[in-house]
């Protein structure tokens, strides 16, 4: 991390876990590590007194119904009623689970805000700043990173609690995408990047 970035105010900032879930984890080469670190992040953003917020994607049957054929991705999962909200392909991996009072949306796209109450939950709560980890580099967090530097909040990304089926995407993303919008860091970035306790 650049030692000129200064400390962020953690009561003002919530650390997005995102898409989280067996049935997207399940291909992930590193899994255990991948884990490890996000749990680390976890652990350091609630002992700092950073919120904690989750998004996952599932679909109920309502959302199925309503899937439009031009969205292909989407079409396929109601054509075969993958990713069904209430099963355990969907839930939070249980080695990162949220804990009461945390932020949680359900979502039935890539990105985290465009179909959930995010946004509202954020601000309501004061937030404006968040650092993102998710899976998968190329879809969540790419989607995120970009709908969120149109709300304005400014953005980190953990580059070792994110991943992508294909690890050179992952490398030019974290490279030469997201610093465009964002600040690129590690897990191990987080105590500092939070101040002292």
């Amino acid at each position: 991390m650049d030692d000129a970035i200064p400390a962020i105010v953690a009561r003002r900032a919530v650390l997005l876990v995102m898409d989280y879930q067996p049935a997207i984890l399940a291909n992930v080469p590193d899994l255990d590590g991948l884990l490890k670190r996000a749990t680390e992040a976890i652990s350091v953003a609630r002992d700092r007194g950073m919120k904690v917020g989750y998004v996952r994607i599932a679909f109920s049957d309502a959302d199925y119904e309503t899937a439009v054929a031009s969205n292909t991705r989407f079409a396929g999962q109601a054509a075969t009623r993958r990713m069904s909200d209430g099963t355990p392909e969907t839930a939070v991996h249980p080695a990162v689970a949220p804990e009461p009072g945390d932020i949680a949306v359900r979502k039935t796209r890539v990105g985290a805000f465009s179909t959930t109450d995010l946004d509202r939950q954020l601000r309501e709560s004061g937030i404006d700043t968040l650092v993102l980890a998710g899976v998968s580099t190329s879809g969540v967090v790419l989607s995120t990173v970009r709908d969120a530097a149109d709300h304005d909040y400014t953005l980190y990304v953990l580059e070792d609690a994110c991943t992508d089926r294909d690890p050179d995407v992952h490398e030019v993303l974290m490279r030469k995408v997201f610093p465009r919008q964002a600040t690129v860091i590690s897990v191990a970035d987080l105590p500092r990047l939070l101040g002292a306790r």
